[in-house]
């Protein structure tokens, strides 16, 4: 089999087959074959984009270009994982992993890096001093017989071939392509070696895909690969437009799931809302519940009895952090030296909050990167006191925003204030969950 027939069948416009796929998959993870026919590959299947069940191969393929995780021997439990396409203040996972753990589902969540205006949960997780996202697979295995639940980054072994073709297509000029972000998002979650997946889709401005339109292709095609691959897949599209939450910043995003895991519900509704429809979805597709508000009357007792934040609390011990950041988060998650509040300069309402901006200013602050060499600042970022929706008088506090250093600070109030809008009519509600695509 060689590698130029393989482009020229695809640039055709034929359909591959399995083994093809394959080959591609062990070629880009071995280097034995050059990048440049690797991207003219990618432009192949830009151009003549593959069909559901070649985007289907092409996912095994990139699964089975490594190491797979097993389980099957490890626990008897129904296996779950979540993945977000990626958000302003979206560190829902934090929270959901330990209280779906609770429900008797086991839940290996692997998990990213935060980088351009959106964050990302193994920078959350590592503002606990200590904490281990890099582990190897036994002690993965050994946390899921333990506790049900880990959180851990990408190993170098797992599929191996999508990490070198996900760096050309950026260099290539095939990022938007639909089947290759799907390929590139299941061959991570399928070579974990799950039974069912939730899928978070989000459209807004500060989403992956802005427009309602496109983030529903994506959810569409998301769930039908999934289910060719044999994976229980639902996808929920959400909104985006503004940021998630109160938090935007790692240490503050942390401190405000292990608050709403204590029972903190009323701190941030929206993201409350999100959490639970979320947890909802994943015990439903386990088959734990059958029916969606027992499950949520279910999932609301483990935070109202403690279970949750108990939950938490092992796995952040387990995994090296200091357990103390749940015991007393307000006293643990210290903010960055420098701070800045913004005030409303006339009585109204907030009428709007953009979430790509508000994120942009996150990363000028020091929250975020903008390539993955970039060191992040733990403490930095923005705490919204006041929501789209909420009244507020002239001099109320709107965010408070946090830096390291002064310059920082001074560039990120500069463009966080172009994110807000205040005005004398309250804006109508907006809905946290679009839809739900099964």
């Amino acid at each position: 089999m060689r590698m130029l027939d393989i482009i020229i069948k695809k640039r055709d416009g034929k359909m591959l087959t399995q083994a093809e796929f394959d080959f591609v998959a062990q070629a880009a993870a071995r280097g034995t074959v050059p990048d440049y026919q690797l991207s003219s590959f990618l432009m192949a299947c830009f151009l003549r984009p593959l069909t559901d069940k070649e985007t289907a191969m092409f996912t095994r393929a990139m699964a089975h270009s490594g190491e797979r995780l097993n389980f099957k021997t490890v626990t008897k439990l129904p296996k779950t994982d979540k993945h977000s396409t990626g958000g302003v203040g979206d560190g829902i996972s934090l929270a959901l992993a330990p209280l779906v753990a609770c429900a008797g589902i086991a839940v290996p969540m692997m998990a990213g890096r935060g980088l351009g205006h959106t964050g990302g949960t193994l920078d959350k997780l590592e503002s606990i001093r200590g904490f281990n996202v890099r582990m190897p697979v036994t002690s993965i295995y050994r946390q899921i017989k333990k506790l049900n639940v880990c959180m851990f980054g990408q190993t170098a072994t797992l599929a191996p071939a999508d990490k070198k073709l996900y760096s050309l297509r950026d260099a290539s000029g095939s990022v938007e392509s639909r089947p290759l972000i799907v390929a590139s998002i299941l061959s991570k979650k399928y070579a974990e070696g799950v039974d069912s997946l939730l899928m978070d889709v989000k459209y807004g401005s500060g989403a992956f895909m802005q427009k309602l339109a496109d983030s529903r292709k994506l959810a569409r095609a998301l769930v039908n690969t999934a289910k060719l691959l044999g994976l229980k897949c639902r996808a929920l599209i959400t909104y985006m437009d503004q940021p998630l939450g109160r938090a935007v910043g790692n240490a503050n995003e942390m401190r405000q799931s292990i608050e709403i895991l204590k029972g903190n519900k009323t701190l941030a509704p929206d993201f409350y809302e999100l959490l639970m429809q979320e947890a909802v979805q994943m015990v439903l597709m386990s088959g734990v519940q059958k029916d969606a508000r027992q499950a949520r009357v279910m999932l609301e007792k483990y935070i109202d009895d403690g279970q949750a934040a108990a939950k938490l609390r092992e796995i952040i011990k387990c995994q090296g952090g200091d357990p103390r950041s749940v015991d007393d988060p307000a006293g643990y998650f210290t903010c960055a030296k420098f701070k800045y509040e913004l005030k409303a300069d006339k009585n109204g309402y907030v009428r709007y909050i953009d979430a790509k901006t508000t994120g942009r200013a996150a990363v000028t602050l020091g929250a975020g990167r903008n390539t993955m060499e970039d060191a992040v600042d733990f403490g930095a970022g923005i705490w919204l006191s006041k929501k789209c929706g909420e009244a507020v008088k002239k001099g109320d506090v709107i965010a408070v925003l946090y830096a390291s250093d002064k310059k920082k600070l001074a560039d990120g109030v500069s463009l966080f204030k172009t994110a807000v809008e205040v005005g004398p009519q309250k804006p109508a509600p907006y809905k946290i969950v679009k839809e739900v695509i099964k």
